[in-house]
């Protein structure tokens, strides 16, 4: 699937739709009651804590093409979850939905519902920035903001939320700190950001998804453009994350899937084949096109 750029995220005065069309219909209280709270405390909560996400039937297309096919499936807080699949099976798709990315392309649309634990993210009351900043995202190839500097490129998330000051300093070497890069940029944070070598800006926008404190964190490919070193670096801060996030991981490297995921998730042709622990899915697929897959037969 052709990797689409990173949209920038507006807000708007009406939410749409999962298809991206407005609804005309009254919300639920329930989803009233959670855009309001969303507003009122930090968005990257969404007022919820919500951690666990919950995909039910979901369906995703690019105009007449049927890209994601009535998927259900569950994220556990706290687990690292993989996607795996040859290309175009509707990985990037898929995970784009979760995070109402996936309705800024043009004639695309999706239907079924996504939680964050009780929130459908998809409720016409529901702010899309608020989902966007519980729900970050990495993509495939680093995308610092190519004029700022390396501390403005993780405040940035912050300072929009009117972070400034001492927290906003603090914040930003916290979160350095915990995408495992503080010690190698500390003395040149006035440095632009995509003057660091390829591992370091993936690690540099992984620190600006969590400078906005989200809940989950999904990743496109993170290491598809690193070396094995780089590589290294990013599943040791996997292992680190999944303390503090749930993060679905969408790879085509299947030693790295049975490296870092708790859970894999196998789709073919815009369908969920299988999902089980990655062990299983690895040893014993109970689905014959998984082994096929998995044993190299097709990819």
């Amino acid at each position: 699937m052709t990797q689409q750029p990173e949209t920038e995220m507006t807000d708007t005065s009406r939410s749409t739709g999962a298809g991206g069309r407005e609804d005309e219909t009254a919300p639920s209280p329930a989803a009233a009651a959670a855009a309001r709270t969303a507003e009122e405390r930090p968005a990257a909560a969404l007022g919820f804590n919500a951690r666990r996400v919950t995909l039910e039937r979901l369906n995703a297309y690019y105009g007449g093409n049927h890209a994601v096919a009535d998927v259900s499936l569950e994220f556990p807080p706290n687990e690292v979850t993989a996607i795996i699949g040859p290309s175009g099976c509707g990985k990037s798709t898929l995970v784009r939905c979760i995070n109402r990315m996936h309705e800024e392309i043009p004639g695309a649309r999706a239907d079924g519902r996504v939680l964050l634990d009780e929130l459908d993210v998809y409720d016409q009351a529901v702010d899309v920035v608020a989902v966007r900043r519980a729900i970050g995202m990495v993509f495939q190839k680093p995308n610092p903001f190519p004029t700022m500097s390396i501390f403005d490129n993780v405040a940035a998330g912050s300072r929009l939320a009117g972070l400034r000051g001492g927290n906003l300093h603090d914040r930003v070497e916290r979160t350095l700190r915990g995408a495992g890069l503080w010690d190698e940029v500390k003395d040149r944070l006035d440095e632009p950001g995509i003057g660091l070598s390829g591992g370091q800006q993936q690690r540099l926008c992984i620190a600006r998804t969590l400078a906005v404190e989200p809940e989950v964190i999904l990743m496109d490919e993170p290491c598809s453009a690193l070396d094995p070193v780089a590589t290294l670096r990013i599943e040791e801060l996997i292992a680190e994350l999944r303390r503090r996030y749930t993060i679905v991981i969408v790879t085509h490297n299947m030693q790295q899937a049975g490296r870092v995921a708790d859970t894999t998730a196998f789709m073919l042709s815009g369908e969920l084949v299988e999902h089980d622990a990655t062990d299983k899915i690895f040893t014993n697929p109970a689905d014959e096109r998984t082994e096929d897959y998995v044993s190299g037969k097709f990819g």
